[in-house]
């Protein structure tokens, strides 16, 4: 006898669609700036400004991508054959916004270690004008993404750029001075180098936690054994196995159990306390729990996998 929740939730991701018009405002902000900033490095020869304008670029990707997936999975809700919607896009484009952050900063890396042996003479003037105003874009953008970046891996991703980009703009600014006053052309590369230091510890992390969902690990806010115990210990049930926690997506913790009932127990009961238990205590509100009344320990068979 099975038995589980036969709703979905709406969306992807409540903080995507609440912050929609934001991620759009966002999106031409940046991509704006984004096109002035690689100009300007191209005409100043700055490698912190090519730096900031790598960083640019994958803030307006991942911004890009975050808004594809939302209309995706709005489409695929009303698609039968796609029972779970899309909601691993926002994890797939979350994942690939921490691969190509990573590759942008360290070939950074690379070039900026080149130039320390060799400075290159940069356009102070313009460097700074455009470092200024990309400064500015940021800002406006790490204000639009802050709100939703707690609820969605996906707008979580485009933060950590944008914030990035912001430091990185505060980072041309200061080698741009620097320059400026004191002619020290290394201040370029040294930026450069910051920035690519900077970002990668916390790309690497957001690839990480885009993969743990993408391999269905149990969430690291959960404890597998605690969920099986809270189970174990709902009245009626004498045996929990099969037990699975997996995340879908941001905020959408899902579970899937074998609940072997005594024979004196009614299957609405220990189902009713059963799915309290874990909504209220874990915050699993999708479960689906297969009730085995009257059969002994494992009577269903082993699963493999």
């Amino acid at each position: 006898m099975g038995s589980g929740h036969d709703h979905h939730h709406a969306s992807v991701s409540n903080a995507a669609q609440q912050h929609r018009g934001r991620l759009w405002v966002a999106f031409g902000l940046l991509a704006t700036l984004m096109v002035v900033e690689a100009v300007a490095a191209l005409h100043t020869g700055s490698l912190a400004l090519l730096s900031d304008a790598g960083h640019m670029f994958t803030d307006v990707l991942g911004i890009g991508m975050a808004l594809a997936a939302i209309t995706a999975t709005q489409r695929a809700a009303r698609d039968p054959q796609r029972t779970f919607g899309l909601y691993r896009l926002e994890v797939l484009a979350a994942l690939a916004n921490a691969v190509l952050l990573s590759g942008v900063a360290i070939y950074v890396l690379i070039e900026a270690i080149g130039r320390f042996g060799d400075p290159h003479e940069v356009v102070v003037g313009a460097m700074l004008v455009v470092a200024v105003l990309g400064l500015l874009a940021n800002v406006v953008a790490f204000a639009l993404l802050r709100a939703g970046a707690r609820d969605s891996i996906n707008l979580q991703g485009a933060y950590l750029e944008v914030l990035g980009d912001l430091l990185g703009s505060l980072g041309v600014i200061g080698a741009a001075l620097l320059i400026a006053v004191t002619d020290w052309w290394w201040a370029d590369p040294l930026v450069a180098v910051a920035i690519g230091v900077f970002i990668l510890p916390r790309t690497w992390r957001l690839g990480r936690a885009a993969v743990r969902i993408l391999v269905q690990a149990a969430p690291e806010h959960l404890q597998v054994t605690a969920v099986h115990d809270r189970l174990a210990a709902v009245p009626g049930v004498v045996e929990v196995h099969d037990l699975h926690v997996w995340t879908l997506t941001s905020g959408m913790d899902v579970a899937s159990a074998h609940l072997t009932m005594a024979p004196d127990a009614e299957v609405g009961t220990v189902l009713t306390a059963a799915r309290t238990a874990l909504q209220e205590e874990f915050r699993i509100e999708h479960a689906t729990l297969q009730i085995e009344p009257g059969a002994a320990p494992g009577a269903c068979g082993a699963v493999t996998w």
